[in-house]
């Protein structure tokens, strides 16, 4: 397999978008933990993502601060800063649902050590010396980034059409988290994977760092969703199984397991671009209409 570079596809020049932060805060009071209404399963499935992402995405910001000297696009650098911008505004707000689980009866801090534990030490930076051990290493989490974020936007697309959520009356405060955070990663989904053809592209660790990513992903969620089923204070056996997650996924709770499988072969075919995927301006649309980023956009207008 070549390690050379691949030629840069074409990005749709409609999608391309100015990336803002927006300083969006949710109230929790009324979620219940099965925000979808009799189906724990998948409440806690995608409950696991407020275990993930706080950790996961303060990294992003970490390993992007340090990659920005490498970048020699300014209009690339102006994205990549936009990008640092959400995922930090977005580690937040999935790390304030966690006192309202434990509210709920549900300590998540046995899970997130181990998460904490992943990111800050098994993808940390490491003490190597200056040159190209430390370079290589770089690239290495950009790459994985690139990877990691071919996923949260797949996702983000997932949630802004999953409408079934809204037929079973899911939580409102819950869908408005997951469609303005799901909205963003549709927004910015071209960053990471931009930045990792600028400083590196090579596709040999294209592929390598997806089937990290990848497995890591997979073991991370079922982990996840197995200690909320487990820990759940209101389920006298909570158990989960693949097939709980091909059930919710074919009636259309969860992402189905067929749309999973071919996001593969999309994401390592040598034309790959993000911009392919999902639809800006859907994603538009739907921060133009979040309770949450209404009032943020009021907030900041009131303060001027």
């Amino acid at each position: 397999m070549s390690n050379k570079k691949v030629r840069r596809p074409e990005p749709i020049e409609s999608e391309r978008i100015a990336l803002t932060a927006r300083n969006v805060s949710f109230s929790w009071e009324g979620t219940p933990l099965h925000w979808v209404p009799g189906d724990p399963f998948a409440s806690h499935t995608i409950n696991v993502l407020h275990l993930l992402l706080p950790a996961g995405e303060r990294w992003f910001v970490h390993v992007y601060r340090q990659v920005l000297p490498y970048i020699r696009d300014e209009r690339l650098r102006a994205d990549v800063i936009g990008f640092i911008g959400q995922e930090a505004m977005h580690s937040r707000a999935h790390d304030e649902v966690l006192p309202h689980l434990r509210e709920l009866g549900l300590d998540p801090t046995p899970y997130t050590a181990q998460v904490d534990w992943f990111f800050e030490k098994l993808l940390g930076d490491r003490t190597l010396p200056p040159g190209r051990s430390r370079r290589w290493w770089l690239m290495e989490r950009v790459a994985l980034i690139a990877a990691i974020e071919h996923y949260t936007a797949f996702l983000g697309d997932w949630v802004l059409n999953a409408e079934e959520l809204d037929r079973r009356g899911a939580d409102p405060v819950m869908l408005d988290l997951l469609r303005w955070h799901g909205a963003e990663e549709v927004e910015h989904r071209s960053v990471a994977f931009e930045l990792f053809l600028h400083v590196d592209g090579g596709y040999r660790r294209r592929v390598r760092t997806w089937a990290l990513a990848f497995s890591a992903l997979v073991f991370l969620w079922q982990r996840g969703t197995r200690f909320f089923m487990e820990n759940d204070p209101t389920l006298i056996d909570g158990k989960a199984s693949f097939r709980d997650f091909h059930t919710r996924g074919r009636r259309g709770l969860l992402p189905s397991t067929g749309a999973m499988v071919r996001s593969i072969p999309r994401y390592l075919n040598r034309a790959y671009h993000p911009s392919q995927e999902g639809s800006t301006a859907q994603a538009v649309a739907y921060l133009e209409s979040s309770p949450a980023a209404l009032a943020a956009a009021a907030a900041q207008e009131e303060a001027k």
